[in-house]
């Protein structure tokens, strides 16, 4: 919800193209901010450790897909 209220503030004055353009991004500490906020959440919810590299949330992700297409075919 937080991230939507802040792209919300800035709708106004940039896309979201521009929102999330590397550039921008320095000057938009709070969306910056929200979204590590969700990250955060998200990796908490799945159990994640939050010293997990990029690389081991995709495959634990990929896992946990596997495993419930696997529940659904059975």
């Amino acid at each position: 919800q937080k991230i939507l209220e802040v792209r919300d503030k800035y709708r106004d004055k940039l896309s979201l193209a521009k929102m999330y353009d590397a550039k921008n991004m320095l000057y938009l500490k709070d969306l910056v901010e929200a979204h590590e906020a969700n990250d955060k959440a998200v990796m908490e919810a799945y159990g994640f450790s939050p010293r997990m590299s990029e690389e081991d949330i995709v495959a634990a992700l990929f896992r946990l897909y596997e495993q419930k297409v696997a529940k659904l075919q059975n």
